[in-house]
């Protein structure tokens, strides 16, 4: 069976399995997990502590959440497109969902040089 995420704060406890996350976004001092089926949910933890706890539930060969400047961390299984120069990337399965994010083309450029490497 597949490893869970389990986040936990004083009053709720969110527990889904890593391979349906697509990626988390940070809003201030939330982050905001979006799962492949669409739905979302708000963590009251910072884009920091949820990397961390991420790290820490999963294997340490297990390197597909990736952290993408400071407001996003990705499941690289998902990228599909990325374009540096248009400050562009795209997560999707090619099948049931897309989605289309912005990052810095410092950071983009470095992520599909990660990409190109394990190719």
């Amino acid at each position: 069976m597949e490893k869970r995420l389990v986040f936990t704060t004083a009053t709720e406890i969110v527990r889904i399995p890593s391979e349906t996350v697509v990626y988390v976004s940070a809003d201030g001092n939330y982050s905001i997990v979006t799962m492949a089926d669409g739905e979302s949910f708000v963590l009251t933890m910072q884009l920091g502590h949820v990397e961390r706890r991420i790290a820490e539930l999963l294997d340490s060969d297990d390197n597909r959440f990736i952290r993408i400047g400071k407001s996003l961390i990705v499941n690289s299984d998902f990228i599909a497109f990325i374009n540096p120069q248009r400050q562009k990337m795209v997560l999707s399965d090619c099948r049931t969902f897309r989605h289309e994010l912005t990052a810095s083309k410092e950071a983009l450029r470095a992520l599909k040089e990660l990409l190109d490497k394990e190719a």
